[in-house]
């Protein structure tokens, strides 16, 4: 006896690889890097304009910094450290770089290959392993980059998606670094 359920597939057809690959070069690649361009550029010369401009004897980098230190410290960070976690928006990978650029005082951002270098700045600075634990909890609960948050709003066609993709980790990862604190 014939099933009731029946299950039509489309007519096969053969994989044409150019246009799989130009469609994946320019629908992906080209589109992340040209939204990742629009938004880091700008990002990274606002950054060095902070760093640079200074208004008495601070840049406007500290300045921010130290309006951050009271809510940084509520998470068990400094106010450079959440300083560098919002501008460090438009890329997250930038996000290390800043913390050195405003510990070290400087307007550029930090070469990162000596790590024996970089460990001994962030402890001058008062890193203590309850630090480092809470910057790694602060990482992996990092709301998403400028690029990903254009994406998912492509995607979604939602402004209501995309302000959850951001408030949610947001909202974790304060929740979770005040009461880790409050603990500890």
């Amino acid at each position: 006896m014939p099933s009731s359920f029946t299950l039509e597939l489309p007519p096969y057809r053969k994989p044409q690889i150019g246009k799989i690959l130009v469609r994946s070069i320019f629908d992906r690649t080209l589109f992340v890097l040209g939204r990742s361009l629009a938004v880091a550029a700008p990002a990274g010369l606002i950054i060095w304009l902070f760093a640079t401009i200074n208004i008495g004897e601070s840049s406007i980098l500290s300045i921010i910094s130290n309006f951050l230190e009271p809510f940084a410290r509520l998470m068990g960070l400094d106010g450079y450290i959440l300083t560098a976690f919002i501008f460090g928006m438009p890329a997250n990978e930038i996000v290390l770089p800043i913390i050195l650029m405003c510990y070290l005082g400087k307007n550029t951002l930090v070469d990162l290959d000596d790590t024996f270098s970089i460990g001994k700045i962030l402890t001058q600075n008062g890193w203590t392993l309850l630090t480092a634990i809470n910057v790694m909890i602060f990482t992996c609960l990092h709301f998403p980059c400028t690029t990903t948050l254009l994406t998912i709003k492509k995607e979604t066609r939602s402004l209501k998606w995309t302000a959850l993709s951001f408030a949610l980790p947001t909202i974790c990862r304060n929740l979770n670094l005040y009461v880790y604190n409050i603990y500890l």
